[in-house]
């Protein structure tokens, strides 16, 4: 997967090769998808979410640009995947979830890691202020707009991934360069819509 579908493509950082390389995706998986864990592509998890294709979660985490010390949120946790990528990147990684069926699950399988990862429960649109400021934040599920307590709960240099719109969504990337935010865009994409607040 990680030699055919990402580093052939445009996944050049070797932290997040690495990383690929090492999360067994087979176990974020349902039991009876378990063959198509590495096919590049979103599989279903039940409760109307997926787990997002591998080059979509490789992409995103190489725009986060993470640092071994960073402290990160992820919005919108589903199996556990992603923020098991972003472990292996990251200190510490803070993912919430507003499914409650998918927490409990999510929490068992990212449980290897320790403290290094919090599975909350809640609405991740509007963040999780207790342990901001965040050096990145990552979200799985498009927004109508970027949620401003995200962008309020990023370091100064901190930045922010999200899909916004809707049907066909921009990858959106936010970097805090003190009161100033600069925003780019890096593809298209489709994510589940954000559910909550500051979401639908």
């Amino acid at each position: 997967m990680v030699d055919r579908q990402l580093a052939a493509r445009d996944i050049y950082d070797p932290r997040v090769l690495a990383a690929m390389r090492t999360v067994p995706r087979e176990e974020f998986v349902p039991g009876d998808r378990a063959g198509d864990a590495y096919d590049d592509r979103p599989l279903p998890i039940g409760h109307g979410v997926t787990i997002s294709q591998p080059y979509i979660v490789a992409l995103m985490s190489q725009a986060l640009d993470l640092h071994p010390g960073d402290r990160v949120l992820e919005i919108g946790t589903g199996s556990g995947y992603g923020a098991a990528v972003l472990a292996e990147l990251a200190a510490h990684v803070v993912t919430m979830e507003t499914i409650d069926e998918l927490v409990e699950p999510a929490r068992r399988r990212l449980s290897d890691y320790g403290e290094r990862v919090l599975v909350v429960s809640g609405d991740g649109s509007c963040g999780y202020p207790t342990l901001a400021p965040y050096d990145a934040i990552s979200v799985t599920a498009a927004a109508p707009s970027v949620p401003q307590p995200l962008v309020d709960q990023l370091a100064d240099g901190g930045r922010l991934v999200i899909p916004v719109g809707r049907g066909v969504e921009d990858l959106v990337v936010l970097r805090r360069r003190g009161s100033d935010v600069e925003r780019s865009v890096l593809t298209q994409v489709r994510f589940v819509p954000l559910i909550g607040e500051h979401g639908i």
